[in-house]
């Protein structure tokens, strides 16, 4: 008998023994999980059409008047991409206390909003976002439509702006850091940009990448987008190169008469040595819409948008990772 309890008891000794060990391995794979699955929605950065579509029809509507610097609809413009850029998690830049950074242009009051996303190894190399969110404002006279809406141009811009900061933040891989910039005035001649370019040292910007009239279907077809100033430095190879086996594919500007290199923020930085170029898909020598007050959100078509925005972070991420750096642009 003593040798059956004894038995027993051991058994029971062994069992209680095997349900903590087998207690304290599923904690460890429960913890051991929760840490994967935090770590993989940390990693869930997606570019989604109904998330692009909210930024283009926002910032497109009737409510922004037209964007134009020194107006109440440039002024709620302004705040709906300052709270997008607090929603996401972006950081102020240098010594701003807010994401505007203020001026005055010609007696008008006016601000590009700057949100930074800083980098994990390389803090003090920059690659910049930009789109220019400003435009027409309103016709002064006449009868209908008043309202220069601005959709494509730089409406789209600015929704891919939002986009990649919403999409680099969640990622979390970027090894340099990233500056998210809404210019104000370029319909005025490059204005803010030219303000901002007057207070960096430009040296530390590794790359520019520009976004502008990305809503229309290119006459290269589609999934597909053209690059200005292709030739200015390696810049657009390296998209190019990114782009493999994607399906969607990067081309020099084709409408090299129009001097477009020179004539969005990207030229701004340029001048300044900086490889900054602008990417675009509207075929603009037969677009009836550009700076008419037809340029409306519902002339857009959003899977044209959201495809470039994706093929803009995938063809840029090797530049926002540190793996490659584009040669200087040298200006003629």
């Amino acid at each position: 008998m003593k040798k059956l309890i004894y038995a027993l008891t051991l058994s029971s000794v062994s069992i209680l023994v095997g349900c903590k060990e087998t207690q304290k391995v599923s904690n460890i794979a429960s913890t051991d999980g929760a840490k994967v699955t935090n770590q993989i929605k940390k990693n869930e950065a997606t570019i989604d059409l109904p998330t692009v579509k909210k930024h283009l029809y926002t910032l497109a509507s009737d409510e922004m008047q037209g964007r134009k610097p020194g107006t109440e609809g440039m002024e709620k413009a302004t705040q709906y991409i300052e709270n997008e850029y607090k929603r996401i998690g972006l950081k102020t830049f240098k010594e701003l206390t807010t994401y505007r950074q203020n001026f005055e242009y010609k007696g008008i009051k006016m601000s590009n909003v700057i949100g930074l996303l800083e980098g994990n190894s390389k803090k003090d190399e920059f690659v910049i976002v930009s789109a220019h969110h400003d435009h027409l404002g309103t016709k002064k006279e006449g009868e209908g439509d008043l309202i220069f809406n601005g959709a494509n141009d730089d409406a789209s811009g600015v929704t891919g702006v939002l986009a990649l900061a919403e999409y680099f933040a969640k990622k979390g891989t970027n090894e340099r850091s990233i500056l998210f910039v809404c210019f104000t005035a370029e319909e005025m001649g490059l204005v803010g940009s030219e303000y901002f370019g007057k207070g960096i040292d430009a040296s530390k910007f590794v790359a520019g990448i520009n976004l502008e009239l990305i809503g229309k279907e290119p006459k290269t077809g589609p999934k597909t987008a053209w690059l200005t100033g292709f030739d200015k430095s390696d810049f657009g190879r390296i998209i190019q190169k990114n782009l493999e086996g994607s399906g969607y594919q990067l081309f020099p500007d084709p409408y090299p008469k129009f001097q477009l290199f020179l004539r969005s923020d990207n030229a701004s930085l340029a001048r300044l040595g900086v490889p900054s170029h602008t990417f675009s898909t509207t075929p603009i020598d037969i677009d009836t819409d550009y700076h008419k007050v037809t340029d409306e959100a519902e002339t857009l078509d959003m899977e044209v948008l959201t495809e470039t925005v994706k093929a803009v972070a995938r063809g840029t991420e090797s530049i926002i990772n540190g793996k490659d750096t584009p040669s200087r642009v040298e200006m003629n």
